[in-house]
């Protein structure tokens, strides 16, 4: 279908129920009301937006247009598996119109109810070495054909791989282009600082000019995981999660490499190379043997240990990812946070100063690669823009968020005091954290919390004052809500010298009996022990 002038959105589209939610934006299913079929609508608030921000949303529909043309049906790599008739779908979400409004921008794109690519796989009975090399091929067919068309789509993961149904076998889809870029054939610059940590590649990291190549180191950390359910670099500090993929710091540990063909290997290696001047090119990766010839080359026995890990991956980035959504929403950390805040006066707690932490599945950008007061700052740091003052006036405005922010101090002030019975009553006894005391796990329960109730918090300190920084509430529903926040601390410790430390913190909540509860938080900082000062 055809991009078509649209007046209103209304008078083409009827709106059904949400699919999903952004920092700007909400996706929604629709109907067109002329043919009956159905779509996604991502609809953009521009109020919210600013000049810079209305740039990247006409870049994106510009991209999209240009890709779902003629040759959105492609020859496949010459000697690749291929239908009877040689034919292949490039399987991209296709944009099907635009329409702007005066409050909002509306993009109509292909509607995919299959679900992402890896939460399929976990579900399968049987996944194999052949079942990675048939999932990546078809990403591969994608990244070409953008590729082909000279655009870089600079934000490959697994979230941006969803399938186009339900339906056994269903085609892989490559979604999302927010963050894709054109560029003049192989052409390499600096088209600023963006992508997700965890599939970032070496030159952007070390702000090289670069291009296409980006996206096969993308690729190749994607069939990484595909393999063994578990991503090639990780730390939870950032710096150095960064410094392994600049030094392209990977290995095959024992035991679970030991079943991966040496061609598969490979290929990760030629995706995975450093210079990306010698980095294969995506039409080269579809003539390579382990997926040209996988029938002869890949394995076939199942992968059991690999579906394994992938759920805990899977469940690891999807908690992660979605509480980490409402605290970037909030965030900009270009500028000074607000100075608003709430006090909470307790005589416990004690701390050290805590280094800023983030996840490797959150994307990010850089705001303006032309500003070039800008282009000194540490990229490692998470941009995305905010509207400050509508976010104060939706949290001052709704009773049920209030609610939330109420309940937030009262753990917080059993934390400074000390009191683990009252928080134990405020949180929930299968309570799940993600902090950087636990070392990147996740952990679940009250046991580990326990132990600095007795034995650190309160015991080095004189006075605590606690402020909550920018609260934003995001209602999930009329029982549970996502609080995120900037927790700024103030402590006296023993010798009477004072200290300030901050820590940037988001808690899920869910109501039962009429009382919230805590059932999710998640905290950057040092491992340090920052629960001397009660951060937790």
């Amino acid at each position: 279908m055809a991009t078509q002038p649209s007046t209103r959105f209304s008078e083409n589209y009827e709106l059904k129920e949400e699919l999903g939610k952004g920092a700007f934006s909400v996706v929604r299913r629709c109907v067109q009301k002329t043919t009956g079929l159905e779509f996604a609508a991502k609809i953009i608030n521009t109020k919210k937006l600013s000049a810079r921000d209305f740039q990247k949303l006409e870049r994106e529909a510009r991209i999209c247009r240009k890709l779902q043309h003629p040759n959105i049906v492609k020859k496949e790599a010459e000697g690749c598996p291929r239908p009877p008739d040689g034919l292949t779908l490039c399987q991209l979400v296709r944009l099907h119109d635009s329409i702007q409004e005066e409050s909002f921008h509306y993009l109509v794109f292909d509607l995919v109810t299959g679900g992402e690519l890896f939460e399929d796989i976990v579900a399968r009975e049987f996944y194999s070495e052949a079942d990675a090399s048939h999932c990546i091929q078809q990403i591969l067919e994608s990244v070409n054909h953008c590729h082909h068309n000279n655009i870089v789509h600079r934000d490959l993961k697994p979230e941006n791989l969803l399938l186009a149904s339900k339906a056994k076998g269903a085609a892989v889809k490559l979604a999302d282009f927010g963050l894709a870029i054109e560029v003049q054939g192989d052409q390499q610059a600096w088209f600023g600082f963006a992508g997700t940590p965890g599939y970032l590649s070496p030159e952007v990291l070390k702000k090289e000019p670069y291009g296409k190549p980006v996206d096969i180191w993308a690729c190749g950390v994607i069939l990484y995981i595909l393999l063994v359910g578990y991503p090639p670099f990780w730390d939870e500090d950032q710096h150095r999660l960064y410094a392994q993929i600049k030094a392209g710091a990977y290995d095959y540990p024992s035991p679970e490499w030991d079943t991966v063909t040496p061609e598969a290997k490979n290929l990760i290696n030629s995706m995975l190379t450093v210079n990306p001047a010698k980095r294969i090119t995506a039409a080269e990766a579809l003539k390579h043997p382990w997926i040209c010839q996988r029938e002869r080359v890949a394995s076939v026995v199942h992968r059991q240990e690999t579906v394994d890990c992938l759920r805990k991956f899977n469940a690891r980035r999807k908690l992660k990812g979605a509480i980490l959504t409402t605290m970037l929403a909030t965030r900009n950390f270009s500028s000074k946070y607000e100075a608003q805040g709430r006090s909470i006066i307790t005589k416990k707690g004690d701390g050290s100063q805590v280094k800023e932490s983030t996840d490797s599945s959150t994307t990010i950008e850089e705001e303006d690669v032309k500003d070039k007061s800008k282009s000194q700052v540490d990229r490692s740091t998470t941009v995305i823009a905010r509207d400050v003052e509508a976010n104060r006036n939706n949290n001052v405005l709704d009773p049920r968020k209030q609610e939330i922010i109420k309940a937030t101090e009262q753990l917080i002030d059993c934390i400074n005091g000390g009191d683990f019975e009252g928080y134990t009553k405020i949180c929930d006894t299968h309570l799940t954290s993600f902090e950087p005391e636990a070392l990147g796990n996740l952990v679940e329960g009250l046991e580990f919390h326990k132990f600095y109730f007795d034995n650190v918090l309160g015991k080095n300190c004189k006075a605590v004052n606690t402020m909550i920084l920018n609260p934003h509430v995001h209602l999930l529903g009329d029982d549970a809500a996502c609080i995120a926040y900037i927790q700024l601390t103030q402590y006296m410790d023993k010798q009477g010298q004072a200290h300030t430390q901050q820590s940037e913190e988001t808690r899920v909540w869910h109501r039962r009996d009429h009382k919230w509860q805590c059932m999710h938080f998640h905290r950057t900082g040092s491992p340090s022990s920052p629960f001397a000062l009660g951060t937790k």
